[in-house]
């Protein structure tokens, strides 16, 4: 059986990985500052994320959730202890285009409106209606152009109130740092000021934290560098770890009622372990902060870089040039043995290393960059 090639590969094949490092079958290091999508949070194969999901394993992985799941409840103590949003409540799935699908669903079951605005660039997932919300027309089927969706820039509240007068718009998607649109970032203006609007025409206001949140940004969800209280927040990739973990945070204001949203996997035993041991580290290791002194000692040496616009937050950064990065890419690759990533817009050079990142990675890094520019 053929696999169905969507996926350009890179002639890479790790077969274990350490911390900040992955390593081929004939032992060579890769030093990965792109965690696989920003996924991997607290480093590769970190111990006490192993020993968590080993001991669970001894016990019990899976039962479906018509049953007594109490690590739930101590995952949403948790993530209500890190992010101080006590009052929120947690829906756990799988993914996060599950989690965005989810949080445009009780959007539209809140407002009993079916339209949704999304900003220009963004990435929502690639699912129904996740895909619908994402700006790019090839990977939107005719099934998913049937959803009704509207696109606008950032900074442009006019435009966001001209739509929400309409009347019909259940639901306000944004990222507050934007991941493979290419690290654009709304000002924290904008961003109270579209809380505004939803509040004034009986909109939900979604904050998609699917990459930005978990501490990634230097606050626990991006979002919380300005004063809002989104009604939705989406969550997934650092969560776990690299264990498939979604969910979504609920303002209080939205009720729940038995059937409203379902799931198989999501909320599992491991799933509920492997994101505990996540939020245990964060914390131990103190890598909220560590995320802002590491962007800080980042934009120190990208700025030795002449022409190079540095873009967004914490661990979630990218250097823009006036090329396209994609032979620069397979070139850290294939001779330094650094993964980067890349976004839609073909200049900018992700970079979304686990938060355990040292500075001697970074200087690695902008030595090898240095060689091969």
């Amino acid at each position: 059986m053929k696999l169905f090639e969507v996926y350009p590969l890179y002639d890479v094949q790790p077969t274990r990985a350490k911390d900040v490092y992955v390593y081929d079958a004939e032992g060579t290091a890769y030093l990965d500052l792109y965690g696989g999508h920003a996924v991997i949070s607290i480093g590769h194969s970190h111990p006490h994320y192993i020993q968590s999901l080993h001991e669970q394993l001894d016990n019990i992985a899976f039962y479906s959730n018509a049953i007594q799941n109490p690590w739930q409840q101590k995952l949403a103590d948790a993530i209500g202890e890190h992010s101080c949003l006590h009052d929120y409540q947690l829906f756990m799935c799988s993914s996060g285009a599950e989690a965005i699908e989810n949080a445009l669903k009780m959007a539209s079951f809140h407002t009993g409106k079916k339209r949704v605005l999304a900003f220009k660039g963004a990435f929502h997932g690639r699912t129904s209606a996740a895909v619908a919300v994402t700006d790019n027309q090839k990977i939107i089927a005719p099934l998913n152009a049937q959803q009704a969706v509207c696109f606008v820039p950032f900074e442009d509240h006019q435009a966001v109130e001209k739509e929400l007068q309409k009347g019909d718009v259940c639901a306000v998607i944004f990222e507050p740092i934007q991941g493979v649109g290419g690290l654009d970032t709304p000002s924290k203006e904008f961003i109270i000021q579209l809380e505004r609007l939803c509040q004034h025409y009986n909109t939900c206001l979604i904050a998609d934290e699917v990459q930005s949140g978990f501490s990634r940004s230097g606050t626990f969800f991006a979002f919380q560098n300005t004063s809002i209280k989104p009604h939705i927040i989406t969550m997934a990739k650092g969560m776990g770890n690299g264990f498939p973990v979604g969910g979504i945070l609920i303002h209080p204001d939205l009720k729940a009622q038995y059937g409203l949203l379902g799931t198989t996997f999501g909320g599992n035993h491991l799933a509920c372990r492997a994101a505990l041991a996540v939020l245990d580290v964060l914390k131990r290791d103190k890598l909220q902060e560590h995320a802002g002194q590491m962007e800080q000692y980042f934009r120190e040496k990208a700025a030795q870089i002449p022409g190079v616009k540095i873009k967004g937050r914490g661990l979630m950064l990218g250097l823009e040039f006036d090329f396209e990065v994609g032979p620069l890419r397979k070139r850290l690759i294939h001779e330094k043995h650094i993964f980067t990533g890349g976004s839609s817009n073909k200049k900018v050079l992700r970079i979304l290393p686990p938060l355990t990142v040292q500075t001697e990675h970074f200087d690695a890094f902008f030595t090898a960059l240095h060689d091969v520019l």
